[in-house]
């Protein structure tokens, strides 16, 4: 499959590898694409790298992966048309840096960052997904003999498929929340995620969903 990725940060780089190794063709997208050319030399695989518009045409399934603050405008470098249609994987968090860390939660219920990144990209599927979780746990979800639970949100049922196919193919555990509206809890619970990595310096720590 074709993945594009909206973003060049490590999260983007991560799993840009990562789903090269599994077959798929990557391309990411950033502001400046030549930045990422010793990542697509080292990474091979079939991964390259272009400008936000690029990556978002060239993926059958995009992924937005900015930072919360920086959403909006790179919706609107990718060009809507070219998100139209198709399944948009939402990593982003609603994140005030400003006072230092850990970082103020800035969503409120009813306008979390993933209702917002629908309704800037409405003819688009968003799916709320591996937001909670750091970048080297996205790829590697195993706990010795536990696997740990991604929590995902959607409108779009056949998006919702179409994302959990593609994170289990990490051996994920998955739990749909139900609609986008569920992306306020999906960054709130984030919050947890940060607030215990900055309090205890450890960032390779994960959640199991437990029912009886």
């Amino acid at each position: 499959m074709k993945i594009g990725i909206i973003g060049s940060g490590g999260v983007a780089q991560t799993l840009g590898a990562a789903y090269a190794e599994k077959g798929h063709e990557v391309k990411l997208g950033s502001r400046d694409s030549g930045k990422l050319a010793e990542w697509v030399e080292k990474t091979r695989n079939g991964v390259s790298a272009g400008s936000f518009a690029e990556a978002a045409e060239f993926g059958k399934v995009v992924f937005l992966g900015v930072l919360g603050t920086a959403a909006g405008e790179a919706l609107e470098l990718a060009g809507h048309d070219n998100l139209k249609g198709k399944t948009l994987v939402d990593l982003t968090n609603p994140l005030d840096f400003s006072g230092g860390t850990p970082p103020k939660f800035t969503a409120t219920f009813g306008d979390s960052l993933g209702e917002r990144v629908q309704r800037a990209v409405p003819e688009a599927n968003v799916v709320k997904a591996f937001n909670s979780i750091g970048a080297a746990i996205m790829v590697d979800p195993k706990f010795g003999a536990d696997t740990a639970t991604l929590l995902i949100a959607g409108n779009d049922e056949a998006a919702k498929a179409e994302a959990t196919k593609l994170i289990k193919e990490f051996g994920w555990d998955v739990e749909d929340l139900g609609g986008i509206d569920q992306a306020f809890f999906l960054e709130a619970f984030a919050s947890i995620w940060i607030n215990y990595g900055f309090k205890n310096n450890h960032w390779t720590h994960a959640f199991k969903f437990l029912k009886k």
